[in-house]
């Protein structure tokens, strides 16, 4: 098991107290990010996940520019692997700052 001090650091995004509702609501209200957010929420673990792992069909510009959007609104956390940069959902800033939104999101897309 790879321990925080062994993974890269994290690309740029704002600390958890400067979180802001409407810029998490904005990044989230297109839909492939939602399914971003959803996904790492519902079927992610305790790694980083490479955009291969989500199985969008979309150019990797498209997708580089879904997930620099929701990193920048503080949705997930990003490191820099290489080549390669790998995602995780920022769980916990996100139901300490905005309690029940976790719950929401899982809902999402179910009928």
């Amino acid at each position: 098991m790879v321990t925080e001090t062994q993974r890269p650091p994290l690309l740029p995004e704002p600390a958890a107290d400067e979180l802001r509702l409407e810029v998490v609501m904005g990044a989230l209200a297109d839909p492939l990010r939602m399914t971003v957010a959803r996904k790492l929420l519902l079927d992610s673990d305790e790694f980083d996940h490479p955009c291969g792992w989500f199985g969008f069909d979309r150019p990797k510009s498209s997708l580089t520019h879904h997930f620099k959007v929701l990193r920048e609104a503080g949705v997930i956390h990003q490191r820099q692997y290489g080549l390669e940069r790998r995602s995780r959902l920022r769980r916990e800033d996100l139901e300490r700052r905005f309690p029940g939104l976790l719950a929401l999101i899982a809902e999402t897309g179910q009928d």
